[in-house]
């Protein structure tokens, strides 16, 4: 009997051990394999000879900005699963609440040149001191809140599902019914700039202010082949309020469509009531809102927004009123830091929550550059070491200056796609696939996107007036390799082999390995026809 019930426990045992090891590795599965999932679903779609600088090709305008939106059906966005978005909005404008079926990556620019970027006009050789006594005095206080003033700036906030809004007002606390008076609560308001990067999770509501002087530029990737998505390929905006335009969801496999620019009313919104998709709240009947919010009908019909034509970028009349702190001394430090990328970071699943997670950090920063070249630029990357919520979307992104005629080093992307939009500025980008054909050999200038696709060999050069971009990335952590320069494969390839698989000497085989001795980007410097320095 002692012996049947042992076996009996050990038995048991056994199958519990079973079941959490099978979860742990079910777990692990779904996050780790998204990305093979998203190349087995896409295989046909990345057989491609020919890729493009692509502009937006429809445009939606607002009463407060306009809506650009990419032809998701080209290529290289089939390719790469993404969807691709521009919003512009202007002074004292609103972003209408709105949430997507898949994660998103947002950008904050603004249409004037930062004055962080002006070095890419002083780096010829004869200006280098030049170049480098401005650059020392630009990130000094006095042009730090010169910047603050004139970059685009405003506020964000993602409404987290099942998180408390911790933002209250003092009387708000004091009172025990929240329908006294006109006090407010909500969660948490994120002061925004130029340079900021925004990750924002699948099915997150989440909102956009203008409150500065300028126009704030909202660049967004949305990953739609994200294991998040259990829809179709489509992007897809879900609008809480007013009544957006029928062209703002993505139709992807239907032909492409014209520019939409709406009607010289447009300012006040849109072009006709065929035009027109709605809210959410549409469709609900009047009674039935009413009674989920506790409301009268009237006000259930006037919340679903039918007769609204401002679009889905509003003007704000007077100044929005909301809680939103002051930064305290911890994130002050935190944020001189580098965000907090001590290079002691370990996750346990204590230090950040949903309710809690930061979803900003800012890309235009030049201390946190990873790689500097003070004659050619600097690269920025922000990844799920520096910002932990791109761990669960699954993307990241990275920054990039090349001053002028620079060169970043040829490279490929070895576990991303790399969605590239040129902030300012233009250049030469080459692609080459896996024939040694090339894909892409021209100019790009700012405003356009060129998708290199994982392991297509690229490289880039400025032109006159220095290039300025932004990669978004379809892996938290993406790596790219290096082909030439002192971190590259060549370099790690030892000189006979070289000689032998190239048919040159063993002399021109040292040149190539070491002749360029910078890593990431290279100054303009003049071909060498001997050995350097």
């Amino acid at each position: 009997m002692a012996s049947s019930a042992s076996l009996l426990s050990l038995a048991l045992c056994s199958l519990l051990l079973f079941q959490v090891c099978s979860a742990q590795f079910e777990t692990g599965r779904v996050w780790g394999s998204s990305r093979s999932q998203r190349k087995s679903q896409q295989q046909n779609e990345c057989q491609f000879r020919r890729i493009n600088a692509q502009e937006p090709d429809r445009r939606i305008t607002s009463e407060a900005g306009i809506t650009e939106i990419w032809d998701e059906n080209d290529d290289q966005f089939r390719c790469a699963g993404v969807a691709a978005i521009r919003h512009t909005i202007e002074q004292r404008g609103l972003l209408l609440p709105a949430y997507s079926n898949a994660p998103k990556l947002i950008y904050v620019d603004q249409g004037k040149t930062p004055i962080s970027s002006l070095p890419l006009f002083f780096n010829d050789s004869v200006f280098h001191l030049l170049a480098l006594f401005f650059y020392g005095l630009c990130f000094s206080f006095t042009c730090s809140v010169f910047q603050m003033w004139t970059a685009g700036r405003g506020y964000h906030s993602a409404a987290i599902p099942g998180c408390p809004e911790t933002y209250q007002s003092e009387q708000e606390s004091e009172s025990r019914d929240p329908r006294q008076g006109s006090r407010d609560q909500h969660q948490k308001i994120r002061k925004i700039r130029q340079g900021d990067i925004i990750a924002i999770p699948a099915g997150v509501a989440d909102w956009f202010y203008n409150d500065g002087q300028s126009p704030l530029v909202l660049v967004q990737i949305m990953d739609t082949s994200n294991f998040a998505n259990q829809l179709d390929q489509n992007f897809r905006k879900f609008f809480l309020a007013g009544n957006p335009q029928r062209e703002i969801q993505g139709q992807r496999g239907q032909p492409s469509r014209h520019l939409y620019r709406g009607s010289e009313k447009g300012r006040g919104g849109g072009g006709g009531q065929e035009q027109r998709s709605g809210n959410i709240f549409q469709a609900f009947d009047e009674q039935f809102l009413a009674e989920a919010f506790n409301i009268d009908t009237d006000l259930a019909r006037r919340i679903k927004n039918e007769n609204d034509n401002r679009g889905i970028i509003v003007r704000v009349e007077e100044q929005l009123e909301f809680l939103s702190p002051e930064f305290s001394e911890e994130e002050r430090r935190q944020s001189s830091q580098g965000g907090g990328r001590t290079g002691r970071w370990s996750a346990n699943g204590i230090e950040e929550t949903f309710c809690t997670a930061k979803l900003r950090h800012n890309i235009n920063d030049p201390s946190r550059a990873d790689i500097f070249n003070p004659r050619a630029g600097r690269l920025t990357t922000v990844n799920s070491f520096n910002l932990p919520i791109l761990r669960y979307i699954q993307l990241s992104a990275q920054k990039g200056f090349l001053y002028r005629n620079a060169i970043m080093t040829p490279h490929w992307n070895m576990n991303a796609h790399s969605i590239n939009y040129l902030t300012r500025g233009s250049g030469q980008i080459q692609i080459v696939n896996e024939n040694g054909e090339s894909v892409f050999d021209g100019q790009v200038q700012e405003g356009q996107i060129i998708t290199a696709p994982q392991n297509f060999a690229v490289i880039k050069r400025a032109g006159s007036d220095g290039l300025e971009w932004i990669s978004f990335k379809t892996n938290d952590n993406a790596k790219i390799n290096q082909i030439a320069g002192r971190a590259s494969t060549i370099r790690a390839i030892p000189q006979d082999v070289l000689a032998n698989a190239f048919a040159i000497s063993r002399e021109e085989a040292q040149r190539i390995k070491f002749n360029r001795r910078e890593i990431g980007i290279f100054s303009p410097e003049t071909r060498s026809r001997g050995r350097r320095d």
